[in-house]
């Protein structure tokens, strides 16, 4: 049975990934800062008790990624997908309005966090039979893409995990990992709003499509949901 670890479980994209996973016999793990209130990922953990464990995970806490390691650590992990990530307030999000202390709150979920995951689960995922580590980014992360300026915090805290997974195909090669990023779209989520273009089921569709036909040459790519690949 194949596993799949994902940080951000509870909602949007990370539940809807559970979903789908567990309804095609995967083994999900599936991390919440707080499980206890993370009710639609309790209500589906109850229709799929046998596939789906909820672990409390904050990824900003980087003892608690340790912890998670150590209790995981007999694992295997086939696909690491690190959904978990956080959208600044617009009011400290624009040029002369940036909140510093903020902008560091961004990198450590945005950008630390992948690269802490990653490093505490190279092992269990080394020792998997898909061997893959996604990081869900965001389009805006994308420097040539960029034409209209603002969203400092969020963009430099993409651009600069985009950079983290490119390092971690180089790096990370030798033990067989796959290492790539996924534009999941403008999706209809807490982040995303009530005007985005597709539905969690479209994007996740997507970015499954792109997994499941993954080999070792895509490593390092940044993708789009549809499986465009996307400027640096």
């Amino acid at each position: 049975m194949k596993t799949t670890l994902i940080t951000g479980a509870n909602r949007g994209l990370g539940l809807e990934f559970s979903r789908q996973f567990a309804a095609d016999g995967w083994r999900v793990l599936a991390c919440s800062r707080n499980p206890e209130k993370s009710d639609e990922l309790n209500k589906l953990a109850a229709l799929y008790p046998e596939l789906i464990k909820i672990l409390a995970l904050d990824v900003s806490d980087h003892a608690q990624i340790e912890r998670l390691g150590q209790e995981l650590s007999d694992e295997s992990v086939d696909l690491l997908i690190n959904n978990a990530g956080t959208y600044p307030k617009l009011s400290v999000n624009g040029f002369g309005h940036t909140d510093y202390a903020e902008w560091m709150q961004m990198f450590r979920i945005n950008t630390m966090a992948p690269l802490k995951m990653a490093e505490t689960f190279a092992a269990q995922i080394a020792r998997s039979e898909q061997k893959i580590c996604v990081v869900i980014t965001s389009k805006m992360g994308s420097i040539e893409d960029n034409s209209g300026g603002g969203n400092y915090l969020y963009r430099s805290s993409k651009t600069a995990v985009n950079m983290v997974v490119k390092s971690l195909a180089i790096d990370l090669q030798p033990a067989g990992i796959i290492s790539v990023v996924i534009h999941p779209g403008w999706v209809k989520t807490d982040m995303g709003g009530p005007n985005a273009l597709i539905s969690t089921e479209q994007s996740v569709s997507g970015m499954r499509e792109i997994i499941n036909n993954l080999s070792k040459k895509d490593s390092g790519k940044f993708f789009n949901y549809d499986g465009q690949e996307i400027p640096w």
